[in-house]
């Protein structure tokens, strides 16, 4: 089944949640479907400057967590055992996320910036869940504000710099528009079965790209980032809500695809030029 990505109205609500009357609210109030997309790229000024201090910022606390608790399961699928998480794991991850906030993080340089948003914003997703669960997805988390917000991700959930951050701030209004990168959709982890797998260690400056790159293609070539069918290619919804990432059009994404396809599905990618469908599960990852 095909989701839309849950939000406020400037992000989106899941398409099988409307009920009918408030389907007919939504069109009646001049909004479409159509409309209510993913959050755009719009940089946060706030979070321009960087320096060119080499000092690196340690994520030996993250580091540890996804090394105890993330595991493949037999699908190729990184899950987390939210429900197995120890007492210690459980206070040193609110010490990590805690011990975050108090960086002075526009003093580091731009590759310390970046990893140090990307491990913030995947360790606070996941303490998202432990302090709600059990819940079957992050959707379920209702605490943005907004009369049609779903999720965590519009709450301001972390103060960094005495500036109040949500989830939505780091990926949309820093990451994507600083880095300008699409290998970004990689690394950030929303907690579902649909997203590209929360990495079993934590990003540092020096294996970035690495990273970056394995999880482009764990992704692209598991059946939840592409699928090429009856020479119909149906592919992660993902590509739908930030198609502006991967050049604006189905040849963007398809060139993308290519990038990182293993042989097999190299090979099926031959001659496709549009998508013809796209998918996600919002389950949790557990």
């Amino acid at each position: 089944m095909r989701r839309l990505w849950p939000g406020v109205l400037a992000g989106v609500i899941e398409k099988e949640l409307l009920s009918p009357a408030l389907a007919l609210g939504v069109a009646l109030m001049g909004f479409s479907l159509a409309a209510l997309a993913a959050p755009k790229s719009e940089l946060w000024p706030r979070w321009s400057a960087s320096t060119q201090n080499k000092v690196a910022i340690d994520h030996a606390g993250w580091d540890a967590f996804l090394q105890a608790n993330v595991k493949p399961n037999r699908d190729g699928i990184h899950v987390v055992a939210y429900g197995k998480v120890s007492a210690a794991n459980r206070k040193s991850l609110d010490a990590y996320v805690a011990r975050m906030q108090t960086v002075t993080i526009t003093k580091f340089s731009r590759p310390e910036q970046r990893a140090y948003w990307i491990n913030l914003y995947n360790a606070v997703t996941v303490k998202v869940v432990l302090d709600h669960y059990p819940v079957k997805s992050i959707t379920k988390i209702n605490i943005s504000p907004g009369f049609l917000a779903k999720g965590p991700w519009g709450k301001k959930l972390l103060k960094i710099e005495g500036e109040d951050v949500s989830l939505n701030d780091i990926e949309h209004r820093i990451l994507r528009p600083i880095w300008k990168d699409p290998r970004t959709h990689y690394a950030v982890n929303c907690a579902s079965i649909g997203c590209p797998n929360l990495a079993t260690q934590a990003y540092s400056a020096a294996r970035m790209d690495e990273l970056l790159d394995a999880g482009a293609r764990a992704y692209i070539n598991h059946p939840r980032g592409a699928i090429v069918k009856n020479g119909k290619l149906t592919v992660s919804s993902i590509y739908q809500w930030f198609k502006t990432d991967f050049d604006g059009d189905d040849a963007g994404v398809i060139k993308h695809l290519k990038k990182y396809a293993e042989p097999g599905l190299a090979k099926r990618l031959a001659g496709i030029t549009s998508i013809d469908g796209d998918q996600y599960d919002w389950s949790l990852n557990e």
